[in-house]
Parts: structure tokens; sequence; C-alpha cells
């Protein structure tokens, strides 16, 4: 029997009690220094746990389930991927980050080349993660305006602004001293949705933990790898890109570093990755197990399946499991939405502030000023994810949203890679005024050949592997208005922090 509306609300709503009490608590004596670095003392293990929702988002917990039926387990290559490139995240950039003492990742740029490099990176970093939020938030206020408000004759418009609203006043004050812990607490959330879901799926089919390992090793879902060179999925194309993917998407995007960066030490932010990258990995296999269960559970009930797979998960979990299981699901998609919704506004408003405003070099403004000037941008780029989620809805097709949000970051992404490959791994100075042309260049240029790849390269599809393409032009444009240093450039720690 599906579960009644008024049960789902009722579970959100006290979710959001509890919620806005931590967010109460630990933000009560924030200052500007605990909104953009949390005062540099959070615990590391803290920090690592509460990486995982944020991380996987609503858009695993629903997309990656629904992929398994045409991918069987072969997301699982693109997570291998993403190993190596936490790897590389905390032995390459971290040390450069705690080294220099960046409140806004992209500061690095403008030390590295200039102020036009710092705010070409920024502005990358803005769209990509306003798109990239905005696609997750929407996947989960689909969910709550299709099995709740809808019926009660609510417009999607007023269920996405209480969402945003709510995000809004738990996070407006605290910043990132906030969002460690109530994304740790959030995280917790995510993690038992997924195990308890498995549960109640294995319950519903009348299977044994036994049962279970044994029905799905005999199933094409467990397929990992993909040998096709020209498939998108090819293993060697999904792990090099998931390398990439990680790179990019964590340690080059300010709302993963941020909270990273509140880490005390670099030892401790190291630690924070390592303890992370095997227990994703872990949540990431739960997920595909879970994603398997739904498919068998829908071929053994005759339960028909939905054009978009994304709408598979809601569907049996709030309308044939009973109440238990529908409540279960409800709190691990708001756990996981909105632990990497929320910070989001913190992230973009830091760097913004940080990046644009030059908040690091403005000795006049006072910090009540700052505070005011902060707590305005919050709320602005509150407005402007609202009017994203508008402009997405009207736009809504027939898509996996993991899919949307990877393929943004294969493009939106790739001349952050690029600028900061070679700031990292090169002496050369760029001129910083045609960086946002070039970047666009490439962006448009990778499109183009995205179009026409099966044409032109005998059948071969592009995958997330158009990061690197798209990372590889930019260098490339960018090293045309290069000069190289005399003497060689050293970047300065800057003792005012």
């Amino acid at each position: 029997m599906p579960v009644q509306p008024v049960t789902i609300l009722t579970c959100v709503g006290a979710y959001f009690v509890a919620l806005l009490t931590v967010a109460w608590w630990t933000g009560r004596r924030a200052d500007n220094a605990g909104y953009f670095t949390g005062n540099r003392r959070s615990p590391w293990v803290w920090v690592a746990l509460g990486l995982i929702g944020d991380t996987l988002s609503g858009v695993s917990y629903i997309s990656v389930p629904g992929k398994v039926s045409a991918d069987h387990f072969g997301y699982l290559q693109l997570v291998l991927g993403y190993c190596v490139g936490y790897a590389l995240i905390g032995t390459v950039l971290l040390p450069q980050y705690y080294r220099l003492r960046l409140t806004s990742i992209y500061e690095f740029l403008g030390r590295r080349f200039d102020a036009t490099a710092q705010k070409t990176g920024s502005g990358f970093f803005l769209v990509s993660r306003l798109l990239g939020s905005a696609a997750r938030l929407y996947l989960a206020v689909t969910v709550f305006q299709t099995f709740v408000f809808q019926g009660w004759g609510i417009p999607f418009w007023a269920t996405a602004g209480a969402a945003i609203l709510l995000i809004l006043i738990y996070t407006l004050r605290g910043g990132i001293q906030t969002l460690v812990w109530t994304d740790l607490f959030q995280s917790g959330f995510l993690v038992l949705g997924v195990v308890l879901s498995i549960g109640a799926l294995m319950v519903g089919l009348d299977w044994s933990p036994t049962d279970l390992v044994h029905n799905l090793a005999r199933g094409p879902e467990t397929t990992v790898f993909n040998g096709d060179w020209r498939s998108p999925g090819f293993f060697w194309k999904q792990l090099v890109s998931g390398a990439a993917l990680a790179v990019v998407m964590t340690g080059l995007d300010q709302n993963n570093m941020q909270k990273t960066l509140s880490c005390r030490t670099l030892p401790d932010a190291q630690k924070n990755l390592w303890l992370f990258t095997p227990v994703m990995v872990l949540v990431t296999i739960a997920i595909l197990v879970l994603g398997a269960l739904l498919f068998r559970f829908a071929e053994i009930r005759g339960i028909p399946l939905p054009a978009r797979t994304d709408e598979l998960f809601p569907r049996i979990a709030l309308g044939s499991l009973g109440t238990p299981a529908a409540v279960v699901f409800v709190l691990g998609l708001t756990a996981a939405t909105f632990n990497s919704a929320d910070s989001v506004l913190t992230s973009l408003t830091t760097s913004f502030c940080v990046d644009f405003l030059g908040f690091e070099q403005r000795r006049d403004l006072s910090e009540a000023t700052r505070g005011r000037i902060r707590r305005r941008v919050h709320t602005v780029f509150a407005g402007v994810l609202f009017l994203t989620l508008l402009i997405l809805q009207s736009l809504a097709s027939q898509f996996a949203v993991i899919d949307l949000v990877l393929k943004l970051a294969s493009y939106t992404y790739g001349p952050l890679l690029g600028l900061f490959t070679l700031g990292l791994f090169t002496r050369i100075r760029l001129s910083g005024k045609p960086l946002p042309w070039i970047a666009l260049a490439s962006i448009a240029g990778c499109a183009w050949l995205d179009q026409r790849s099966v044409a032109w390269f005998h059948g071969y599809r592009f995958g997330f592997e158009l990061l690197l393409l798209n990372a590889l032009i930019t260098s490339l444009g960018a090293l045309l208005f290069a000069r190289m240093p005399t003497p060689p450039v050293a970047i300065q720690p800057d003792i005012a922090h």
C-alpha cells in the first residue's frame, strides 16, 4: 500500500528539527573565520565521514541504482578511478594548499599567474557547482513534488523554494563550522538509508544474505569490467576519467576542499582523504547492490519499469515496501540531497567573496562589514540556485541525472584542470586576459568533437575522458600566450593568515 504523503512530510519535518538543532548549536558563536575555514579546527575523522554524503549525494542515492539495468556494476570502474584521483589530491594538491594557507583554492591561480587567472578559475567553479548542485537538488525536489506536494496542489516552484529556504536558514550563519557537523549527521542517515533499504528489499523478496550473494552472482548485474574500447564505459577510459573527475570535482572544487582545508594540519587533511576513500568505495558498492535488488524486485513482483530509471527507487520504496521502508527512503534521500546542496551556498559565497570581492586583500573592511557582505552574497546565491532549479525543471527530459552531472563536469571543469596543471607542473607565466576566451573556446571545441566522434573516429564515443581533452585544449591555448619566468617563480605563503 502506498505511503501517505502526510507520513513523508512528518518524517522530513522531524529530520529538519534535528538538523536545525545541530546547526544552531555548532554555529551559535561562528565568526567570519569560522564561516570560511572553520577556524582550521575541524576534527579530520568527522570531516572524512561527513564527505561521504557530500560526495555521493542524492544523485548517487537515486540515479546510480537506476543505471544498474543498463550498465550493471560498471559504475565501479569510475569509482576505482576516483581512488587514484584522491591519492593525487592528497599527495600533490593538499601540500600546496596548506603551504599557502588558502581560503579559496583559486587564490593559487592568482599567486601563480595573475588576478584574471584567479577569477577565471573561480568563475568556472561558480558555474560548474551551481549547475551540478541544481541537478542534484532537482532530483530530490522532484521526488517530494511527485509523491507529496503535487497531490495537494502545491506547485513545483513552492516546493523548490521551501527546500532552499531551509538550507539557507541553517547555513547562513555558521558556514563551514556548522557544515562539518551537519554533514556528519546527514552522512549517517544516508548510509543508514542505503543499508536499511537493502534489508527491506531482501525481506520483500524473502532472501537471506546467502541468497543475496548467490542470486546476484548468477545474474548479469554484477558485471564490472567493460572491454569494448569504442564504448564510453570501456574500463581504461572509465579508470582514467574517474581519476580526472575526482581531481577536478574534489581537489579543484572549492565546495569539497573547503571542509578538508578546515582540518588543523596537512597530515590531518591527508588522513581525512585516506579514511574517506575506502569508506566511499564500500558505500558505492552497497548502492549498486541496492540497484540490483530493485530490478530483481520489480521483475519478480511484475512492477513495470519507469521510462526514467531515476524513478525506480522512489516508486518501489514509496509504493511497494510499506511505511517503515518508505520512512527509511525519505530520510536517506533527504540526508543525501541536503548534504550536498547545503555546502554549495557556503562554497559559492567563499569563492565570490575571496576571488571577486578580494576579502583577503581588503584590510579596510571591519569584521562586521565582512559579515554583512557575506550574508548578502550567501542569500543572493540561494536565489540564483532557486532560479536555476526552475530552469532545469522547465527543460527536464529523459535522462539519468548522474550522467548529466558528470557530463557537465567534463565541460566546465576541463579549463580548471588545464590551468592548475600548468600552474603546478610548469614554470611558465601566463597572460591572464585571454584565459576566459581560451577556456570558452575549449568547451565549444570539445562539444563539437563530441557530436562528431562516431562518424570521424570509427564508432568511437567519448565518455568522461572528454574532461582530459578539454584540459589539454585549454593548456595548449594558454601556452600561446605564455612566457618563461626569469628568475624562476617561487610562491610564498601568505603570512597574514
